[in-house]
């Protein structure tokens, strides 16, 4: 059975990619801050198709529990999948965040999976085998005005990846990025219907993305062999 690591997997995309591949069959080890209960429904579902489910509760942006989380996994066997999901977001201009805030949303954004990363190398390339797929967005490839700090964290993420896949190709490890777009999360309950009708009106398939279409693609770069450093953008064609 494969294993696999789902950071932020009570909910939102984080949920829909730990769901996914336990319906195939993986073992899914979901991390989770403090929704504990909600992991445990998404376990549960996971659970009922046929797969294996753990939960580990660890706040990634601190390196000591993101050592935690994957002592915890390496109980289970060889780690095959990394998913770097976690993620908080700051709206507002820019000059009215807080350094202090600044700083949380970097350590979850962009420390946390290059943290989770440096600590699962190791296993991976001892194994020649393995694979970690971030999950940045598009504001990541385009910016947002009043988000520019997740937008420069998730900018971060996608250099990371890059980087990262080049340095570890030769060990047999594939590092890979999913950029989404607008999709329905909990993410963007701060919008109005009227908004969000709004952006979906500017999407050329006319429709705000699932959660689902997002684990498809991480699916995707699980299981192609061939693919490398690549950024993957389910956007429904909003930025090409």
């Amino acid at each position: 059975m494969k294993n696999i690591i789902v950071t932020g997997a009570s909910r939102g995309i984080g949920a829909a990619i730990a769901l996914y591949f336990g319906e195939r069959g993986w073992r899914v080890i979901l991390n989770h801050r403090d929704s504990e209960e909600r992991a445990w429904q998404v376990a549960s579902e996971i659970l009922r198709s046929g797969g294996e489910a753990e939960i580990f509760k660890a706040d990634v942006g601190n390196f000591d529990e993101c050592e935690a989380l994957v002592d915890f996994a390496s109980e289970f066997g060889k780690l095959d999948l990394l998913v770097n999901n976690a993620a908080i977001s700051e709206i507002g201009l820019f000059t009215d965040v807080t350094p202090e805030r600044e700083r949380r949303l970097f350590e979850v954004d962009l420390f946390a999976p290059m943290n989770l990363s440096r600590l699962v190398l190791p296993g991976m390339i001892r194994e020649k085998s393995g694979s970690i797929v971030n999950i940045s967005s598009m504001w990541g490839q385009v910016g947002a005005s009043c988000e520019v700090q997740y937008s420069t964290a998730k900018a971060g993420l996608i250099g990371f990846t890059k980087a990262l896949a080049k340095e570890v190709a030769p060990s047999g490890i594939r590092v890979n990025c999913v950029a989404p777009g607008v999709i329905d999360t909990e993410m963007n309950s701060h919008l109005t219907p009227e908004e969000m009708s709004a952006l979906a009106d500017e999407i050329p398939m006319c429709r705000i993305g699932q959660a689902r279409e997002v684990a498809e693609c991480v699916y995707f770069l699980a299981e192609s062999s061939y693919v490398t450093g690549q950024v993957i953008a389910p956007n429904g064609g909003l930025i090409v």
